[in-house]
């Protein structure tokens, strides 16, 4: 348990004493060197604004993560199971990934207007908009760790009795689970930032609309709120991520 414990304080040391000097820096350069308060609020500011004004940001924030996380659990598994397919079926993989690959591509702003017009403002179009920027990373990083999975873990099991199916689901997917993990943090880093985008272009309540409604009121700090939000609903995702990840294979 010690050890442990000085392990997280090894690793958590470094970039939390870095955060503080910027922070510290900040505070010390908009307050002594004249910047304005509309170009760059100061620390102090924000952090008077943002408990202001709490409760409607709490309010925008659970819309936010309502939408990022249904988007993402339905990511997951479409991802993975695209992933599946993409390994099993050759002719599939040969029709299907060049699409995949090349609609990563597409920006956000390009189909959201679509999704408006389909969905309307409700929070069904912004779950809809990103589950489908989030499985492609997991889809792709399953079928590459399916992939590189060496073949004699499914020579083992087929000799030993098991059947390819078997085999897929209790050896090849387990090997290649650091991959999948690597698929399942590129698309975690992106949910809630998705999701405030879509907002932003047409919704009627999240972070998107907070942020719209900072900008056309000249409210900066407001807008550094939600960014923080964001920063910070992206964290705990990634962290129980890690946390899923350790308990699953032990890394």
């Amino acid at each position: 348990m010690k050890q442990h414990f000085s392990q997280f304080c090894r690793r958590a040391l470094p970039p939390t004493l870095t955060a503080a000097l910027i922070l510290l820096a900040w505070q010390l350069w908009v307050t002594w060197g004249g910047v304005s308060e509309l170009v760059l609020p100061s620390p102090e500011h924000i952090v008077f604004a943002t408990i202001a004004n709490l409760p409607d940001l709490i309010s925008a924030s659970k819309i936010t993560t309502i939408e990022g996380l249904a988007g993402f659990a339905l990511a997951t598994v479409v991802g993975l199971f695209m992933g599946i397919v993409l390994y099993s079926w050759r002719f599939l993989h040969d029709v299907l990934y060049p699409l995949i690959a090349t609609a990563q591509m597409v920006p956000l702003i390009t189909i959201a207007p679509l999704f408006i017009i389909w969905f309307g403002f409700e929070p069904v179009g912004k779950v809809v908009i990103v589950a489908i920027f989030s499985l492609f990373p997991i889809a792709i990083q399953t079928y590459r760790g399916l992939a590189e999975v060496p073949n004699f873990y499914e020579d083992v099991a087929l000799t030993c009795g098991a059947n390819r199916f078997w085999t897929l689901w209790h050896v090849k997917l387990r090997v290649a689970a650091p991959q999948i993990f690597s698929g399942l943090r590129i698309s975690a880093a992106y949910v809630f930032a998705t999701a405030s985008t879509a907002e932003y272009l047409g919704a009627q309540n999240g972070l998107g609309i907070w942020l719209q409604s900072a900008f056309n009121s000249f409210q900066t700090t407001l807008i550094f709120s939600a960014t923080f939000v964001i920063v910070l609903l992206t964290s705990v995702l990634l962290g129980v991520i890690a946390l899923v990840e350790r308990a699953t294979i032990g890394e």
